[in-house]
Parts: structure tokens; sequence; C-alpha cells
């Protein structure tokens, strides 16, 4: 039970030195998107406070962060020394740690959290076990909830951000549709993969969770807020295009055709 984490290189050095995930949530508006409707989904499906939430791979704990203001015992464990200096800044009970080797007793946890280890584990078997550490540590009929950035994430975003220029940048879009994989050592990001929801689905109901359920979470407007933010400098959080593409999120939920248009994807599950 629990290991030093064994994260890729590549991955520790993008968010050690290369990427601030501390801002990516406050600093844009697709991604206060992402935090709203990811707050909002989970808040349908959590257990009454102070039930104990394990958020693992939280990050700097932007997540954690609100939970523990809405009276949950929260314990965060992530892979990136600096991600924990800056969960345990913000007075969160923080440490390092595997996902695929969680430092948790067995069924000691009402809620687990994944909403960041899927986005880096790219081989089938390293994910299986981080869910499976998952519903290890998780207790019987509780909640486990897990992100996974969207198949068809990189199209709307190269769309929004790169117009797609660029040979090099089609080639790594492509593979992405076609494969899942961002490939260690391509420019522009690190080492991903990213799921269909019909894939998502299946990983977790193939590590023996029930009530398994898939949501979009940005919904079909995140890129054009992207776009305009990125092609006009000017902040949309708080606008009326904010205000409509949250109100879109909101009404796509309910239709799975629409699941291929958010970035990100957010399972809920019971164990």
């Amino acid at each position: 039970m629990g290991s030093a984490p064994q994260i890729a290189s590549e991955i520790h050095d993008f968010y050690t030195d290369a990427y601030d995930e501390a801002a990516r949530l406050t600093s844009s508006a697709d991604g206060v998107l992402e935090r709203v409707r990811t707050q909002e989904i989970l808040r349908r499906h959590l257990p009454a406070a102070p039930a104990s939430v394990l958020d693992v791979g939280g990050g700097p704990g932007a997540h954690a962060q609100w939970l523990m203001e809405d009276g949950y015992r929260v314990r965060l464990v992530d892979p990136v020394m600096r991600h924990v200096e800056q969960a345990a800044a913000l007075g969160i009970g923080a440490e390092a740690g595997d996902a695929r080797a969680l430092p948790a007793e067995t069924a000691s946890c009402d809620v687990v959290l994944l909403l960041g280890p899927l986005y880096h584990l790219l081989e089938r078997a390293e994910r299986d076990q981080a869910l499976a550490e998952a519903r290890r540590v998780v207790r019987p009929g509780g909640l486990v909830a897990a992100a996974a950035i969207g198949r068809y994430a990189s199209l709307y975003e190269h769309v929004a951000t790169t117009l797609l220029g660029g040979e090099t940048v089609r080639d790594a879009v492509a593979d992405i549709l076609r494969t899942g994989r961002h490939e260690p050592g391509r420019k522009g990001f690190t080492a991903a993969y990213f799921h269909t929801a019909e894939g998502l689905a299946e990983e977790l109901t193939a590590a023996g969770f029930g009530q398994v359920a898939v949501h979009g979470i940005e919904g079909p407007a995140w890129a054009c807020l992207k776009a305009a933010e990125r092609h006009t400098g000017e902040s949309l959080i708080g606008s009326p295009m904010f205000a409509a593409a949250l109100t879109s999120a909101r009404l796509a939920e309910p239709y799975p055709a629409l699941l291929a248009s958010s970035s990100h994807l957010l399972a809920t599950a019971r164990a």
C-alpha cells in the first residue's frame, strides 16, 4: 500500500517547470467553465459533508479547496512535489503519492476523486491499476469520480488557438484522433491519453464499478470561448458569452451524442 511516485520525468518536468497548473482553472474562461461544471456535477453525487474525500492527483488543490469549504474532510495525493507544496500552502492535507499504489487503507474513504491521473497514464494496464486502487480504498457503495480528456479536445483546441496551422500540429491532432495518445516527446503538451466517452465508461465497468455515468463537463461552446479570448486578448470570465457557454453545457448534458463536444469528461460510479 503506497509507494514513491513513479511519474515519467517528462510529465514531472512539465508540471514543475513548464506549466502552472494552479492557474489553469481560474485564468481563462474555458478553465473557469471546467471548474464550475466539475463542481456542479460532483455536488449532485457527493454524500453529505463531512464525508471523507481522497483527492488523487489533486494537483495544487483547486477542487480540494472548495470541498473543504463545503465541509468535507479532504486528503490530497499527487506525484508532483510542486503541487503538494501548493496544496499544503492552502491548508490542505497533502502528500506525495501514486494513483497506482495509494497511501490509504482499504475501504477507508467515502469518496475517491481521480480528476487528473487518467490524463497521463497512457497504457490501459496503468489506468486499470489506478481504478483498482480507487476501488480498494473507497468504502462499499462509495463514490468514485474519474475525469478524462475528451478524444476530440485537441481538434477543437487547435482550431481555436492555432487555426490548425502547420503540418506538425495537424499530424499530432490526427494521431490523437486515431489512437487517443499524445506521445511522449511531442511539443505543446506532455504525454497524455484522450478518452472517448464509451472507452471511459468501459474502463470503470471493467474495474468493477456500478452505476457508471459519463458527463460532458464543458459542453459544445468551450472552444468558442477559448478562440474569442485568444484572438481578442480580452477576458470573457463572467461575460454574456461565458453565461451562454455554461447554459449550453447544461442543456447538452442529457444527450450522449454531445459528449464528444466537451474538452473533458467526468465519470461517476459506485463501488
